[in-house]
Order: structure tokens, then C-alpha cells, then sequence
């Protein structure tokens, strides 16, 4: 029989966290205030704690986790790495496929790996309550979950959109103790502006940030600190735990090294967690393709520019070097809440600059149609995101199968969908549209970025 899992014991569990700042060919451009000049780090300290500033801004290659933190982290760490044998057999690939299933942790995902070192290093800091947005409700449920364990009140803004099509989210984030409400809303300066204008919108990620810091900063008594889950330098350091016990893993099935790595990217974290460890033998010479993927409707890495951009509707973060739509863009409501964002992680920005990363775009229909393959195959309901990534492994596999040639696709099991039903429902109803966003849709957006700072596109020429 073909082995399908590979299991790593606590003694196994990565050490250190991998910082791909520290090895890019050429090295990232610094946030910006909207006149231009740098952002310090004192200038963030009213929004996050200055322990996890320090990460932010790190050039070390790698950050130690502390004990406390992989205590905890090993209540579902490390995480099986599984071929998915069924599918290749459905498939007639000759392409062997690997995937990380992080649907395995607590709240069913991958972001509690970067929600519980947040958590704890605001406890550290004196923090007291922590303010947050969700898109999916997959990053709210795992800071509630972590918020629960450490003793930190947690308050999350829900896209509406997904706060309407996933109730069960919210349940879950009231188990946990934490308050979660639909964004935009009457609590906050930005939600009311928005409100106003937009009575009827699905909101955002990006409204939903502006709300979430402006909850925090607004705090005069200093115990409150905000918490984002994905496109920031230390959040995608989190994540590496999971390319790093990948790494690992794939010894174990006696392979040398993936020929693809594939993530579903909105943020950036998972697609980040998957593949920087593996970015790094990349720039070492290795021969890997590394493959974010992104919905056809929100084609942030595909179709948008390199520009500086805020990270919020409301312009209330620093300007950041990345792909961007426009921090005014309302993404259509396509059921992977998760990568609904206008914007993609700085490093992952540079990584695409640099030409070390090769990104897709996949629209809904094509990947609910790979979700029910994988699930009458592979047996488990995977989340709408991660049916991004599962799409592209599928077109993968089906070329190797077409060119004879053996190939080893890695992916990451993102999350499960078993709370994403109402999806699925639509899309076998005949009801869910094939979504794709214009270019002319696209430049009406761009109108936001105009008299901002421009970055420049710095590449080695290596790739």
C-alpha cells in the first residue's frame, strides 16, 4: 500500500520561525506615511505591541519561538502531511501530490499559527483586548480561540457579506468569548462614513481593518492593541512552521524537493507559510515553482500594479509596497471571504517582483468544481480558498499526466469547509456566477492611488 500520511512527533516541531526578509536578492522597501517619509517603529506602537514591531522590522533569518508558544502550538502541531493518493488515481497523473492539511488545528485552519504568538506577545506587553477584522470568519474564530486560551478579550469585525452567508462563524467566536460584528458598522468613525455612502455594500476586509484600528487606537486607556491576520511581515513569519515541517515531511516520503508549491494567496499568510521555506532553496538554486493563487474576481497579483497603497479603506495604516486594487475597491461576494482583499503581503509583492514567485487567478465556479472532485476522491469538504489551490494542483497534475512526466506538486491544505456549506449549496443550485473583475473595473479603483508615493520595481534579475 502507498503510504498517505507522514506524522512528525513534538520533538519535530520547528524551533524558529523563518524571516524571508532576511534573503531576498534585494531588500524591501519601507512603509510609508501618505507625504512619503518612513514609517518608525514608534510610529506603530499605538496599534501593535512593540515586541511584535520588532518582528515586523526584523532582517534576522530566523526568530525563536518561545516555549510557552510551542506549548501551546503542540495541541495540534505539527500537522499531517498527506498524498493524496485517490486523486492521482482519478487524475491517471504520473505527478505525486503532497498537501499540508492545517485543517487539523482547533478553529479548523492555518491561522491559528500566527494568532496564538500574537496573542501571547500582547499578553506580555500588558495588553488587555485585542481588536481584529475577519473576512471568512476563519481569522476571527482563531484569534478568538487564542484570545479564550490566554485570558485576552477579543472584539472582531465581520465582513458583512460573509457575517450573513456564515453564521456558524460567529457561533464559534461567541464560544470562544469573543463580541463579533458585521462591517461596516455604527460603532466606529470609519463604519458610519462608509455607511453613509454605501448603505446596502457587502463591506469589505478593507473597511473592516479601518474599523478594527480605529477600535484600538481609540482606546485611551492603552490597553488595546490591534491584530491583523495575514499581509504583514510578522504574520507570514508565523506561518512558516508550515513549510518547515514540509520540509521535513517530504524526506520522510523520500522526496529531495517539491517541483511546485501551490497556496491559495488573499493576504498572503498561507501561501507564505507553505512556500517560503521553500523560496529560500529556491534563491540557493533549486528548480521550484511557486504558485500563489487568487480569485479571478480579486486579481490583486495578476492584474493590479506594484504601488504604494494603504492597507485599510480609510487610509489609518501606513502606505505599503505591494500589488494593490485600490484600497477604495469592494470586492464582488464571491464565497472565499478569505481572499477578498485588495492588496497581497509586501514580501509576497517583492517575491513576485523578483520573479520567484508565479501567480494564478482561478474564478469560483472552476474551483467549486475541483472542491467536489477533491471531495469525491479525497473524501474531505475543503474550504472555498483552499479550492483555489486544489484547482490549480488538478491543472498541474493533468499536464504532467499530458507530458508524461513525473512531477512532485506540494500544496496547503488551507482549512476545511465544513462552516463554508452555504457555498457549496449555491454552486450545486446552479445559482453561484462565474465572477471575474474588468480592466475597466480595475483602473476605475486605481483613482485612489494616484498622488501616493510610487515604489520601484527592484529586482535582481536572477529569475
Amino acid at each position: 500500500m502507498v503510504p498517505r500520511k507522514y506524522l512528525l512527533s513534538e520533538d519535530d516541531m520547528p524551533r524558529c520561525w523563518y524571516n524571508l526578509a532576511a534573503d531576498l536578492p534585494t531588500g524591501m522597501q519601507p512603509p510609508l506615511t501618505p507625504d512619503g517619509k518612513p514609517i518608525g517603529p514608534e510610529m506603530l506602537a499605538p496599534v501593535f505591541p512593540m515586541n511584535l514591531i520588532e518582528q515586523e522590522v526584523s532582517q534576522e533569518r530566523w526568530i525563536e519561538i518561545p516555549q510557552e508558544i510551542q506549548e501551546i502550538l503542540a495541541r495540534w502541531r505539527p500537522t499531517p502531511l498527506r498524498r493524496a493518493v485517490y486523486l492521482e488515481q482519478h487524475l491517471k497523473t504520473h505527478a505525486r501530490i503532497y498537501y499540508k492539511d492545517e485543517s487539523v488545528s482547533p478553529p479548523g485552519s492555518h491561522k491559528p499559527n500566527t494568532a496564538v504568538p500574537q496573542a501571547w506577545y500582547n499578553k506580555q506587553f500588558g495588553i488587555k483586548r485585542i481588536t481584529t477584522e475577519t473576512g471568512a470568519g476563519q481569522w476571527g474564530c482563531a484569534l478568538a480561540f487564542a484570545c479564550n486560551l490566554l485570558g485576552l478579550e477579543c472584539k472582531v469585525f465581520m465582513v458583512r457579506i460573509s457575517f450573513d452567508q456564515k453564521p456558524m462563524r460567529k457561533l464559534m467566536m461567541k464560544v470562544w468569548g469573543a463580541n463579533c460584528i458585521a462591517s461596516p458598522s455604527n460603532e466606529t468613525h470609519a463604519g458610519r462614513d462608509i455607511l453613509a455612502r454605501m448603505p446596502d455594500t457587502p463591506g469589505s476586509l478593507g473597511i473592516a481593518i479601518s474599523e478594527a484600528v480605529e477600535a484600538a487606537v481609540s482606546d485611551t486607556s492603552g490597553q488595546t492593541r490591534y491584530s491583523l491576520g495575514s499581509v504583514l511581515n510578522h504574520v507570514l513569519l508565523h506561518q512558516t512552521v508550515i513549510g518547515q515541517e514540509a520540509q521535513k515531511q517530504l524526506k520522510q516520503a523520500g522526496e529531495k524537493l517539491p517541483d511546485v508549491v501551490i497556496g491559495c494567496a488573499g493576504g498572503g499568510s498561507n501561501f507564505a507559510g507553505i512556500a517560503f521555506p521553500f523560496v529560500l532553496d529556491k534563491i540557493n538554486g533549486a528548480n521550484i515553482r511557486l504558485v500563489p493563487v487568487e480569485p479571478a474576481a480579486c486579481p490583486t497579483m495578476t492584474k493590479a500594479p506594484f504601488v504604494y497603497d494603504f492597507g485599510d479603506t480609510a487610509g489609518m495604516t501606513p502606505l505599503l509596497p505591494m500589488f494593490s486594487l485600490g484600497h477604495d475597491f469592494v470586492p464582488a461576494p464571491i464565497h472565499a471571504g478569505g481572499l477578498r482583499y485588495h492588496g497581497i503581503a509586501p514580501l509576497v509583492s517583492q517575491g513576485i517582483v523578483e520573479g520567484l514567485l508565479e501567480p494564478q487567478a482561478i474564478d469560483q465556479l472552476t474551483c467549486y468544481k475541483s472542491a467536489l472532485t477533491w471531495a469525491s476522491t479525497e473524501g474531505t469538504i475543503c474550504a472555498p480558498e483552499t479550492s483555489h489551490a486544489i484547482a490549480s494542483v488538478i491543472d498541474e497534475a493533468v499536464k504532467a499526466r499530458e507530458e508524461g512526466k513525473e512531477k512532485v506538486i506540494l500544496f496547503c491544505y488551507s482549512g476545511h469547509g465544513l462552516m463554508d456549506l452555504s457555498g457549496y449549496d449555491r454552486y450545486l443550485s446552479g445559482e453561484l456566477p462565474e465572477l471575474r473583475l474588468s480592466d475597466e473595473e480595475i483602473q476605475k479603483y486605481q483613482k485612489s492611488l494616484e498622488n501616493l508615493p510610487k515604489p520601484e520595481r527592484r529586482k535582481s534579475g536572477r529569475w
